[in-house]
């Protein structure tokens, strides 16, 4: 019931114009974006080399680019151009390593509003060891559905290995895929359904440490035990937004991060334990 009277609410809150509102107990505000490049924040995650930096990025249009953030002051520390993509329809990007272990970043390019693409894209960067303005190469690995295409906005990266996840964002229900562990840029992979979760998924994230992930839709938020397709799902309620779109884990993992579009703030959601 709650799910369905705050999306109204939303709706409200659209067609008015109005602010966001706090309608949420353990829920404080971290700090403000001023960077007016922010747009459309739709992906964001936390750095695995540097301590209190998160990486996000706008959504479709807004070019390839990363932007390093500080995660207390909001101040943005470094634009990362990433080299030799197009950007369709960037809609997720995840922490995670490559077959050697080093640290990279994946933005995922699965963003499909029309179900029409015959194949979806991730690309690949080194996670930089200094933040400065910079470009990155990029490798790029594509993959599609073993039934048609889907629209995503979801990506889970495991945090210590090279496994990924995708989550489609779907009106009923919403379906976990995994991807091969070894993917070729020069073949197109196909991803394996692994579960089923709920409908409007628009972003999620594993934990630092491995042991849990989360999944968001535009009203609330589920957190589940271990890696996907997970279990003991928990649900975590948020504050409304107008188009909440992004979230990741603090580094400690003890809570959340949620961004959303046309919303300055980045908000702190405590998440308990067990």
């Amino acid at each position: 019931m709650r799910r369905w009277m705050t999306a109204g609410l939303v709706a409200l809150f659209l067609l008015a114009g109005a602010p966001t509102v706090h309608a949420v107990d353990g829920v404080t505000e971290v700090c403000r974006f001023t960077d007016d490049r922010f747009t459309e924040i739709s992906g964001m995650t936390y750095s695995q080399r540097h301590p209190g930096v998160l990486y996000l990025h706008n959504d479709s249009s807004g070019g390839p680019y990363i932007y390093a953030v500080d995660s207390r002051t909001c101040r943005t520390l470094a634009t990362l151009t990433i080299s030799g993509i197009e950007a369709r329809d960037l809609e997720a990007i995840g922490s995670g390593r490559d077959v050697r272990g080093r640290p990279v970043l994946w933005v995922a390019d699965i963003g499909d509003n029309r179900d029409s693409w015959n194949e979806v894209r991730l690309h690949r960067v080194r996670e930089p060891v200094r933040l400065r303005d910079r470009t990155l190469r990029t490798t790029t690995l594509r993959f599609t559905y073993p039934d048609r295409p889907h629209n995503a906005e979801a990506l889970l990266a495991d945090p210590s290995s090279s496994r990924l996840w995708v989550v489609t964002k779907q009106t009923a229900r919403g379906s976990i895929y995994a991807l091969p562990a070894r993917m070729s840029p020069g073949r197109v992979a196909v991803a394996r359904p692994v579960g089923r979760v709920g409908a409007f998924v628009t972003d999620g994230a594993v934990s630092p440490d491995g042991s849990r992930f989360v999944l968001r839709d535009y009203v609330d938020a589920e957190v589940l035990q271990g890696l996907p397709p997970g279990s003991g799902a928990r649900s975590v309620y948020l504050p409304i937004q107008l188009q909440g779109e992004a979230v990741t884990w603090t580094a400690d993992g003890r809570a959340l991060l949620i961004a959303s579009e046309r919303d300055t703030r980045l908000l702190r959601v405590e998440v308990p334990l067990r």
